[in-house]
């Protein structure tokens, strides 16, 4: 995977509308989008639409990544 952000120093607040990773693979094929958002995340695979994309609160992914 490639996933990148770079900031140096730099403290960024999340607006309304979250920030969007661009995810590809190695082989710098696009894997699809990532929304994180104050409240919800959204996994968009390939092409797919925000509306059609898997919502996940981020309290519940937060569970998850923990292991409960």
């Amino acid at each position: 995977m490639n996933v990148q952000l770079k900031t140096e120093d730099v403290r960024i607040e999340l607006g309304n509308k979250g920030i969007l990773l661009k995810i590809q693979g190695t082989d710098k094929k696009h894997r699809g989008d990532l929304r994180i958002g104050r409240s919800t995340v959204v996994w968009m695979a390939g092409k797919t639409q925000e509306a059609n994309g898997k919502h996940i609160k981020l309290e519940r992914l937060i569970e998850l990544l923990d292991g409960q």
